[in-house]
């Protein structure tokens, strides 16, 4: 139940509007991607703390929520917030089988329509095996493939330094003023962090 707090607007384009909340003990950041044209909309990355994802797509007629990747701190509130919405929560297959969960359907790369707006999403393995990132509208939700200052980490099960490498080459193919919305802290651009790619290569993480 909204207790009156006003939606903030973190983003609006020419097809969607983003609205952004950071959410549980690991400051996650989840996403509300809503048609303008419609009011249908998904939720990225159901984190954490049910009710404050709930809220934050009020008056979005939401259609799915959908998950970066399978880490505990991106999924701890994505079955709660799908049965209260009566809405799939979906994840790639790959973080399916790496962390033993139970989504309503599995995530391929691809088109996505949210409304009249269209989503890609993008397989950008690396810091798990079945990462996504979705493009819509000029921006980039990069999950933990992509921060400020370099990739995800690269510790955890199936996680791969060069594989994250290469889904960063991937994501430098997009046009520079594409914006990026990470998993956690704050945004960046594609301009402002692909210069760097050799950099973090050189380094090794």
């Amino acid at each position: 139940m909204s207790d009156g707090t006003a939606i903030i607007e973190h983003y609006r384009g020419a097809t969607v509007t983003i609205r952004k909340v950071c959410a549980g003990s690991w400051e996650n950041n989840v996403y509300v991607v809503a048609c303008n044209a419609t009011g249908s909309g998904v939720i990225v990355d159901a984190a954490a703390e049910p009710a404050v994802v709930i809220d934050t797509a009020r008056g979005v007629d939401v259609e799915a929520i959908l998950t970066t990747h399978g880490h505990f701190d991106h999924v701890g509130a994505a079955q709660t917030v799908a049965a209260a919405l009566d809405v799939p929560w979906r994840l790639h297959e790959a973080d399916i089988d790496t962390f033993k969960l139970d989504p309503d359907e599995a995530l391929a790369p691809g088109v996505i329509s949210v409304g009249n707006a269209s989503m890609r999403a993008i397989h950008t393995p690396g810091h798990t095996p079945g990462s996504t990132c979705f493009l819509v509208d000029g921006v980039v939700l990069s999950g933990d493939t992509l921060f400020p200052g370099g990739p995800g980490a690269t510790r955890g099960p199936g996680a791969d330094f060069a594989t994250i490498m290469a889904s960063l080459d991937t994501l430098f193919t997009l046009p520079p003023d594409t914006l990026v919305f990470p998993g956690h802290g704050l945004d960046t651009t594609i301009g402002a962090e692909a210069p760097h790619a050799a950099e973090w290569l050189a380094r090794g993480w």
